[in-house]
């Protein structure tokens, strides 16, 4: 079946070639041969490319943009499952059918011989053994340039599964071919010269004063982008609207002097004091448009500030309680670093604004405690558990109960299956208190070696650790270590006291 595909692709590929003419279409369709991997994703290994299934997808395309198109293709295939039958232990052989919508977004565009692009979006799987599931697709691909119809196209995807287990890689060769009108080109009639538009904005490159900027007829090619009438290649303030007269600057004080010529912009001036008003408030012959310290006497030479003020912040070393860090008068020389009125040298917190009654920081999930204190600054909590949400009573208990509930293989580190649900609610209870971290403790009882019953317990709390990050849950809320015999809860002379100590201890801890 594949030698046949392939031999297909090749007569399509030379029946294309000797019909191309120049096209325009927005629609087309493809059709592809699949390579199905199931296994490397679950288990398996990706290079066991005899394990690969195999399966046909038709697509219908559309071009959105000039480098954008919208792609929906269906998917048929046979795959052999990486679970085995529970009654007869056999590789579970099954169909599967697909419909993704999906987005691809080409590097360069279609008349290019070689053309990256990659896709993404989101698609349907029904099993013929299996459950229905939704699929993210994410993947790269190459097409090739048969003709202005026709390409052959190459792509691999990475398909994650919002089901368990359902992840897979896909691979596809086939070819795409795009539908619309003709215009053919007939050798006896002149060929028409097209003016070449670099840019693109509908006025040719000879009479385009800016050939590769997008711009507008009344500014002969060239872009104006804040609408003021002075094309942005003229203009000495291309972001803000202003005047012809200052080379599209505005004067927001009307003294006739441009705000990026004008050293006090929002007050009128003279042009002597390079737009400043005139005057001395501070009687130190330094004129204020040149004051460091307008209101402070200094001399000339210390740009107007006092002598005896090192950081140059217009407050004099006596009464400046920062003396070598620029401040403001408002704070008594000091700075302010995330302007919450609050001087850095009271703030608790001087990068994150937050109000006086908590020194300066913020109460992020508004529970009355300032994140400074708060050992879960992201949730709202109570001050008797350091602002960290309350565990409710019956996941206190779900947790307790699974210290005893949780059972292994005796004498190994496996999981029963009855087990199973405990864990799948301890992971419940993870998902929703974000805020905290697990604390996984392996115990046993005094039965045999002191060194093999540490090692047990050490392998058991990490079998614990490694189902709950399966399920889901970061590695970085998790920890797990093991106390083998050193910490029994009951006599170790008793069945019962000997049972009580073989357990596993889940502790949430905020984070």
């Amino acid at each position: 079946m594949r030698k046949l595909l392939l031999l297909a692709l090749f007569a399509f590929a030379i029946c294309t070639s000797a019909t191309a003419q120049r096209v325009s279409a927005t629609q087309g369709i493809s059709f592809k041969a699949l390579f199905l991997d199931y296994q490397s994703q679950n288990g398996g290994s990706i290079g066991a490319l005899k394990d690969y299934d195999y399966g046909y997808e038709i697509g219908y395309y559309r071009q959105l943009q000039n480098n954008l198109k919208l792609v929906v293709p269906l998917r048929i295939g046979a795959v052999t499952s990486h679970i085995n039958d529970e009654v007869t232990g056999r590789p579970v052989f099954k169909k599967t059918y697909g419909l993704d919508v999906q987005l691809q977004y080409q590097f360069l565009r279609n008349n290019s011989v070689v053309t990256p692009y990659v896709v993404g979006g989101l698609g349907g799987v029904s099993e013929s053994e299996g459950e229905f599931n939704l699929q993210a697709p994410m993947g790269l691909g190459f097409q090739f340039k048969v003709n202005d119809r026709a390409f052959i196209n190459v792509q691999s995807e990475y398909r994650v599964s919002f089901s368990d287990d359902r992840n897979n890689l896909q691979h596809a060769i086939g070819f795409v071919y795009w539908l619309g009108a003709d215009t053919p080109v007939k050798e006896e009639m002149p060929k028409e010269e097209v003016a070449a538009d670099s840019d693109l904005d509908g006025i040719p490159d000879d009479e385009d004063l800016c050939p590769n900027a997008f711009g507008t007829k009344e500014m002969n090619g060239c872009p104006d982008g804040d609408g003021d009438g002075v094309a942005d290649y003229l203009d000495d303030c291309p972001t803000i609207a202003g005047l012809s007269a200052f080379k599209g600057c505005p004067d927001s004080d009307g003294d006739g002097i441009s705000d990026n010529n004008d050293e006090c912009p929002n007050v009128a001036g003279t042009q002597e004091n390079k737009g400043c008003p005139g005057g001395d408030r501070d009687n130190d012959g330094v004129p204020d448009a040149n004051d460091k310290c307008p209101d402070i006497a200094g001399p000339a030479d210390n740009g107007g500030c006092p002598s005896n003020d090192r950081d140059n912040d217009g407050v004099p070393d006596n009464v400046d309680r920062c003396p070598s860090q620029a401040g403001s008068v408002a704070l008594s020389g000091c700075p302010d670093n995330d302007g919450d009125g609050i001087a850095n040298l009271d703030d608790r917190c001087p990068n994150n604004a937050g109000p006086q009654v908590y020194n300066g920081c913020p109460d992020t999930d508004g529970d009355g405690l300032d994140d400074s204190r708060d050992k879960c600054p992201r949730s709202a909590g109570p001050v008797s558990s350091n602002g960290c949400p309350e565990i409710t009573k019956s996941d206190r208990e779900t947790l307790d109960i699974a210290m005893r509930a949780v059972e292994f293989d005796t004498g190994r580190a496996t999981i029963k299956g009855s087990s199973n649900a405990i864990m799948n609610q301890i992971a419940d209870i993870m998902v929703r208190y974000p805020d905290y971290n697990l604390s996984i403790n392996g115990h046993t009882d005094n039965t045999g070696k002191a060194s093999a019953n540490q090692r047990l317990s050490e392998k058991r709390a990490k079998a614990c650790y490694d189902f709950l990050v399966r399920k889901g849950i970061s590695e970085s809320r998790l920890s797990s270590q093991g106390f083998g015999e050193s910490r029994p809860v009951a006599d170790n002379n008793t069945l019962k006291g000997r049972s009580l100590n073989r357990r596993v201890e889940f502790n949430l801890v905020p984070r």
